[in-house]
């Protein structure tokens, strides 16, 4: 396959969401306004809780076997080791060019997560349908290729949703804002301790009905109120205490699993398990009908948060030209850096015998590394309510600059597996 071949089949990929950003965009102008921000709230909970968790379920109960996590194991663990460097990179791009704290979350999120989802899907069976691919017969390879594409995309998902969902949730203004809100209740109960004034605001919660009841001069019973605040402490059962904790501590596991983590370790189940196989995934499976119905809810996931994408990108070209200096940092990670260190790892782990030697397979592995942001990404800061104009503004650079570097970085490595 020559250069403008791989040029055309890549370009072309990512054409294809570039149109259906730009048509997310044209729903949500003011004219016609039919992606409003209440409707993108309720688009992002629906992409939350149904299309990606049907989308990761499917990909991994259909692609997933135990022979195929027995050959394959080494791709869970490169798609982590991108997460890890694309961290390490987007914290110093975060030190050096000094990002406001509230997108802190967004760029380490930008640099991590790569789009492992459309683009390896789109991308590789193209490469495989061409009448001149190097990666032998046709039928062979797109049977391959969409494996390892499919399990590349389940893993990434899982990744984005646990690895870097919380990553900006940490960094939101709305976790900060409560953080700041629980110093604010400590240092509150120490100033009621020195002024009394500060009694009657009660800032402690641990407002009490007084003992006795004042008989002002309408002759009607009115309750007096005070605070209760021994030793400088409010009054507040020891149990209550011990269920406020347990519920917080709880409410933080409920985040951290995650709907689309529970349906990678349904998916992974019934894939690894013949039993569950042939119940649902086999051709002549009983209840292959539910199957394809959770893959069918799965195909509405990338259009949708494209979608979502394309609507907030009004707001990225906003502050296109204040972000500049943030934009190019982050293509320079995931476009030079990136590759870079992933050519390094795929290749000392070939060279180690720790992959086996097919080419498809060290293709797709070294594309996961040249990949630009993830578009969950964008998803995320919308369910948050913060930094969508800076990350639409992130997403149409880098998928811009994608169509070619995405190309070169294509043509490299099919030159270093073969």
């Amino acid at each position: 396959m020559n250069f403008w071949k791989l040029y055309i089949a890549s370009f072309m990929s990512i054409l294809k969401l570039l149109l259906i950003t730009a048509l997310g965009a044209f729903l949500a102008h003011d004219r016609f306004n039919i992606l409003r921000e209440n409707a993108r709230k309720h688009l992002n909970a629906m992409v939350y809780f149904v299309f990606t968790p049907a989308l990761i379920y499917s990909s991994m109960s259909n692609t997933l076997t135990f022979r195929s996590m027995v050959m394959l194991w080494f791709m869970p663990l490169s798609i982590l080791l991108t997460y890890i460097a694309g961290t390490v990179l987007g914290w110093i791009l975060i030190k050096t060019i000094r990002v406001p704290h509230h997108l802190h979350g967004l760029v380490l999120g930008c640099c991590a997560a790569g789009n492992l989802a459309s683009l390896p899907l789109i991308v590789v069976p193209t490469i495989c349908k061409d009448k001149n691919s190097p990666f032998g017969d046709e039928v062979v390879c797109h049977k391959n290729g969409l494996a390892y594409a499919s399990l590349s995309m389940a893993i990434g998902y899982t990744y984005a949703w646990s690895i870097t969902f919380n990553v900006v949730r940490i960094y939101s203004p709305k976790i900060s804002n409560e953080v700041k809100v629980d110093e604010t209740t400590e240092n509150s109960k120490s100033a009621t301790e020195n002024d009394p004034e500060n009694l009657l605001k009660c800032p402690c919660g641990a407002l009490v009905m007084a003992e006795d009841i004042a008989k002002p001069n309408g002759g009607m019973d009115q309750p007096d109120f005070e605070c209760k605040v021994p030793n400088g402490q409010a009054k507040v059962p020891e149990r209550l205490n011990i269920m406020k904790i347990l519920a917080h501590k709880i409410n933080n596991m409920k985040t951290l699993i995650a709907p689309s983590t529970m349906a990678a370790i349904m998916g992974l189940t019934i894939g690894v398990v013949p039993q569950f196989r042939k119940l649902l995934v086999a051709d002549n499976a009983l209840f292959h009908v539910v199957q394809d119905t959770i893959t069918m809810l799965g195909d509405a996931s990338v259009p949708a948060m494209v979608l979502l994408l394309g609507a907030n990108l009004v707001k990225g070209l906003k502050g296109l030209g204040q972000q500049l200096p943030l934009i190019v940092g982050i293509i320079m990670v995931k476009f030079l850096a990136l590759p870079a260190i992933g050519i390094g790892i795929v290749k000392g782990a070939a060279h180690f015998n720790l992959i086996h030697h097919d080419p498809l397979y060290q293709f797709v592995l070294l594309l996961q590394y040249a990949l630009p942001p993830a578009i969950v990404v964008s998803t995320i800061t919308q369910m948050f309510g913060f930094g969508e104009g800076e990350c639409s503004a992130i997403m149409l650079a880098t998928y811009s600059c994608s169509a070619i570097l995405l190309t070169l970085w294509c043509t490299m490595f099919m030159w270093l597996v073969l």
